[in-house]
């Protein structure tokens, strides 16, 4: 097949297949006489296993989960794989955690819409409020500072997020791993919005596992395919 064949099928340009190639996703072709590249059945299974791949695991590790079984090292690769969907479980587990906390908020915490002080809200956490501040200053706290006093004010969203930060520390969570969870919680600007954040969140999540499965079939006829 030239580059144009190998690629019509799935909507792409030759280039791109050229493009593939030079970047390890495609086996090395071979060239015809005149210089022009011979695709194969097994250049074919490589496209269609790549392009599974990168819905399941994203682009750059479905490059390198190619590279490494085109450069004959399949073990590595799937350690790749088994990396990726170790990750998917713990995003899965960063959403119930994360639901959790906002649960443990449900009755009179979520009532109460008075500010707090850094004691109060380490008090409800069983905290120190050095360990709060330490929070904040990574980024996941943003109390806001009384004017008069300079003393943090902790809002109910601020309250809200340390219980979340709380919950995800005694999961095990990194405080990095942590800010673009919480980034993503705070541009829901209601009960309600976050709500449907953590839905679409696990509808995602869902949507990935799915792809995983979808490619791990087709990583395993490819790689069965090869020996």
């Amino acid at each position: 097949m030239r580059p144009v064949d190998l690629a019509r099928p799935y909507g792409l340009s030759g280039q791109a297949i050229r493009n593939y190639e030079a970047a390890g996703v495609l086996p090395a072709a071979e060239r015809t006489r005149s210089g022009y590249r011979n695709y194969t059945a097994e250049h074919a299974s490589a496209l269609r296993t790549f392009l599974a791949l990168v819905p399941a695991h994203g682009h750059a590790v479905a490059r390198s989960i190619m590279a490494l079984v085109n450069d004959g090292r399949a073990d590595e690769a799937l350690v790749v794989v088994d990396r990726s969907h170790a990750e998917l479980l713990a995003d899965r587990q960063a959403l119930d955690a994360i639901e959790q906390a906002l649960t443990a908020l449900t009755g009179s915490d979520r009532r109460d819409q008075r500010s707090s002080t850094i004691a109060a809200v380490a008090h409800r956490l069983e905290l120190r409020p050095a360990t709060l501040r330490r929070w904040e200053r990574a980024g996941l706290l943003r109390p806001d500072r009384d004017p008069a006093t300079g003393y943090r004010v902790y809002g109910p969203d601020d309250v809200r997020d340390a219980h979340i930060v709380a919950q995800l520390r005694r999961s095990g969570y990194l405080l990095a791993q942590i800010v673009p969870l919480l980034d993503e919680l705070r541009n829901a600007n209601s009960s309600a919005s976050v709500a449907s954040a953590l839905v679409d969140r696990r509808a995602r999540l869902h949507d990935r596992a799915r792809a995983m499965l979808h490619a791990a079939a087709e990583l395993g006829r490819h790689l069965d395919g090869l020996t």
